[in-house]
């Protein structure tokens, strides 16, 4: 349906993709966090949203000749964090920041479902004709 195809159901469905993968990544690093030689995850997300977010430019093609404009569909990427270790183990997960990271994470995967669940809200009341 055209309705959810708009730029910000995009957005919006991208950022609760992306926060349950960051959630899954935490709660990887928490469950190893006595793993010998075991290196945290981590989501690349943030900074990717903010790169899409920033690029609104609308381009048009002119010429046939000319490459055509693509919109290019990132996801989210896990890393393990290198160069840093916390535990004489070799293990880098540090379990305050990935409390601290899960929480966040938390709060931003509920703030990106209460704006979906106004999404449909204002498409219910539509609906019903405003009542």
């Amino acid at each position: 349906m055209e309705l959810f195809q708009s730029g910000t159901w995009q957005k919006l469905q991208a950022g609760a993709e992306g926060a349950a993968l960051r959630q899954k990544a935490i709660t990887n690093n928490i469950a190893n966090i006595d793993t010998p030689n075991y290196k945290a995850k981590e989501v690349s997300f943030q900074e990717m949203l903010k790169e899409e977010s920033s690029s609104q430019m609308e381009a048009v093609r002119t010429n046939a000749k000319h490459f055509s404009f693509q919109n290019t569909q990132n996801t989210p990427s896990v890393y393990e964090q290198r160069g840093n270790t916390y535990n004489n183990n070799g293990n880098n997960v540090d379990i305050d920041k990935e409390m601290t990271e899960l929480s966040e994470n938390q709060l931003h995967y509920n703030a990106i479902i209460d704006r979906i669940n106004g999404k449909f809200g204002g498409i219910k009341s539509a609906i019903r004709g405003g009542s």
